[in-house]
């Protein structure tokens, strides 16, 4: 009799209990912040657990799984909360098998990478792109084009550093230099000398704006209130390239560059030509993914690009984009939600964010 009238006063405190609420709505976001035991299986789980939901008076709220089995519980099976939860095993998984590429001469097969992580080749595909934004031969790629843009940087001949970035030839190579490169790879080689940049300066609601492209597409949007320091960061970013101003064909694209600073909603139909390496251009994709409106913060984007440690390298490559708005950097806010740096100005980050809220 005791036991049935303390079931009601038990079941009234774990209602009672903004936990519950969290278990009911099997809340991955909880996950790690607490478990509940069942006291008629003798398990516990983790709160996004989707086994059938018990009984409010059967349950009890532990603060780790240390402290659930300590009570005598057992690990669920399903959900293993003894476990890190799947997110960050996958981002682990992911960040080491980008460790294996990055290490290795030449690029692992999809099938030696999937091996390695003992999943199916598909399912491995798959999870890789989710986390980092490429699949395991794009970032094979950029890892070799990182590595080669670094060898022509350093003094090293095209044909040394075609080979130390893992090219097995050089025909190979040369197939793809313009997509690596951006341009030839003796001319990168010399520092962008004689490519051809048309540039544009104009104004918009955030002060003067800076629109630059290559052949391939948008190299730059650059924002300042004096235009002057735009044109001197835009010629120290290609100290040796043709830079090319007053092209009336180039009024188009700044007008479309604009038009989008000044509503984002409206998408920016532009192709852009990125630099940067492979770690950067990994953020900067996962930048590109978050739709207006919408902020994350620096914690998030690392974990989305399976290096969930690696929040200063992401506020750097934010810092380093130099695509403004295009590569909406200014999407990432900090933990609790305040503005951090921004180098375009903290109140330009501010105007965009309540722009884009109000659609």
């Amino acid at each position: 009799m005791k036991s049935t009238r303390a079931a009601p006063a038990r079941a009234a405190e774990t209602l009672g209990d903004p936990r519950w609420q969290r278990v009911l709505a099997r809340d991955a976001g909880a996950d790690g912040q607490f478990v509940y035991s069942v006291k008629t299986t003798g398990v516990y789980c983790r709160p996004s657990c989707g086994a059938r939901t018990p009984r409010p008076e059967h349950v009890a709220f532990h603060a780790s799984a240390a402290e659930a089995e300590r009570a005598g519980f057992r690990a669920c099976k399903r959900c293993q909360p003894d476990r890190a939860p799947l997110a960050e095993r996958q981002a682990a998984l992911v960040a080491e098998l980008c460790r294996l590429i990055d290490q290795a001469e030449t690029p692992p097969s999809l099938q030696t990478l999937a091996e390695h992580a003992g999943l199916s080749p598909h399912h491995l595909h798959r999870l890789f792109k989710a986390q980092t934004g490429l699949t395991p031969r794009a970032y094979a790629a950029a890892r070799r084009g990182e590595r080669l843009r670094d060898g022509l940087a350093s003094g090293a001949t095209v044909t040394e550093a075609v080979f130390a970035a893992g090219f097995n030839a050089s025909a190979r190579f040369y197939d793809q230099a313009d997509a690596l490169l951006g341009m030839p790879p003796r001319r990168f080689k010399a520092g962008g000398e004689r490519e051809r940049i048309r540039f544009a300066i104009g104004q918009s609601s955030l002060g003067a704006i800076l629109v630059a492209a290559t052949e391939n597409g948008l190299c730059a949007i650059l924002l300042d209130d004096d235009p002057e320091f735009l044109i001197r960061d835009l010629q120290a970013r290609f100290p040796r390239a043709e830079l090319l101003g007053g092209d009336p064909d180039f009024d188009a694209w700044m007008a479309q560059v604009v038009g989008f600073v000044e509503a984002p909603g409206i998408g920016l139909k532009l192709p852009i030509d990125v630099r940067g390496t492979a770690f950067q251009r990994r953020v900067w994709q996962a930048l590109q993914q978050i739709p207006p409106g919408r902020t994350v913060t620096y914690s998030e984007v690392a974990a989305s690009i399976g290096q969930p440690a690696a929040v200063r390298a992401v506020a750097g490559a934010c810092a380093a984009n130099a695509l403004a708005v295009a590569i909406p950097c200014h999407r990432v806010v900090r933990t609790d939600g305040s503005l951090s740096g921004y180098r375009w100005g903290i109140a330009r980050k501010r105007a965009l964010l309540e722009r884009e809220k109000q659609g």
